[in-house]
């Protein structure tokens, strides 16, 4: 089975091995790779997509996204997890290849109405392409397939933020719009992504089949794992985005659940995701209002990491 997906992204590290999978993967069709800031900045998300597409010897479409948030001040690229360069710091190429001429949120709205319920459209930045998409064509949330997000948190607490997941807080407004936009959604948190540890044995199996670019997941992947020895006290990384994938070609290793969610925009909360189970009450319905999602709140993470190992290897 092929899923035609578009892949937004902000590479970074752990988007880079995700990009990787998507290039790789027999079972994906990418369509194309849409940028956003977040972990970089939105010139930075292009080079290095372009890059990493480049070096796998693919020829793919790069639309080049959002350079800041829908409604807040843009927060400095957090520099000290994924590098200056979002690819912990080391050496790149040249990039040779040219972005499409198209934004990202007129990229997505042109390959999904072309396509009309084939594409996926898997999102592991902040989500303001996929909102400004909305804006373009409110009647893309008929004509996708599914779309998937890797953010957001339920049981498991923040990462930038007491409650906050980085990907919600970076554009808390666009999450609100995409995550009740009313199309079929499942959220790929850190519920799940914080139980997959990727290891460095892992990461050498990744490098000796991935060529040239294996040389920039495993130097990039250096860096990312010094962070998370200090942020977690763990030896390797958590591959967010690349959870996303596996969801999406590997569903029976996540635990699932139905319910709504929402975004809070503003305040000491700003960027924490709610979920309301679906069929629980509350001392109010305010919570159950949202559209129907599904939210992953466990997973096998060895199996994850496997899989992202063997599929890379």
């Amino acid at each position: 089975m092929s899923h035609p997906i578009i892949f937004d992204t902000d590479p970074g590290v752990d988007d880079a091995q995700a990009i990787a999978i998507a290039l790789r993967h027999p079972e994906i069709d990418l369509l194309g790779l849409t940028t956003t800031y977040g972990n970089v900045d939105i010139e930075t998300a292009t080079h290095n997509a372009l890059l990493l597409s480049e070096l796998a010897g693919r020829d793919i479409p790069v639309a080049q996204g959002a350079a800041g948030p829908m409604v807040n001040p843009r927060h400095p690229a957090p520099a000290h997890i994924h590098g200056a360069n979002g690819l912990g710091n080391i050496e790149l190429p040249d990039v040779k290849g040219k972005k499409d001429p198209r934004n990202a949120a007129q990229f997505i709205v042109d390959t999904v109405n072309a396509r009309p319920g084939e594409v996926t459209l898997v999102a592991v930045g902040p989500v303001g392409n996929l909102a400004a998409a909305l804006q373009l064509d409110p009647a893309l949330t008929e004509k996708v397939k599914r779309v998937v997000i890797m953010g957001g948190s339920i049981r498991e607490g923040g990462n930038v933020t007491p409650v906050a997941e980085a990907n919600m807080f970076n554009d808390p407004h666009a999450a609100q719009r995409v995550l009740n936009a009313g199309w079929p959604l499942t959220l790929v948190g850190l519920d799940v992504t914080h139980r997959c540890v990727l290891s460095q044995a892992h990461m050498q199996r990744i490098e000796a089949g991935q060529g040239e670019l294996g040389k920039v997941l495993a130097g990039s992947y250096a860096f990312y794992r010094e962070f998370y020895r200090e942020f977690l006290g763990i030896d390797g990384c958590c591959p967010h985005d690349s959870c996303a994938l596996a969801w999406l070609l590997r569903p029976e290793l996540f635990t699932t659940a139905p319910g709504h969610l929402s975004v809070v925009t503003e305040g000491i909360a700003e960027g924490q995701t709610l979920f309301a189970p679906e069929g629980r009450g509350f001392i109010q319905d305010r919570w159950s209002q949202t559209p129907l999602a599904e939210v992953c709140l466990e997973v096998d993470g060895e199996a994850v990491v496997e899989w992202i190992a063997d599929t890379l290897g």
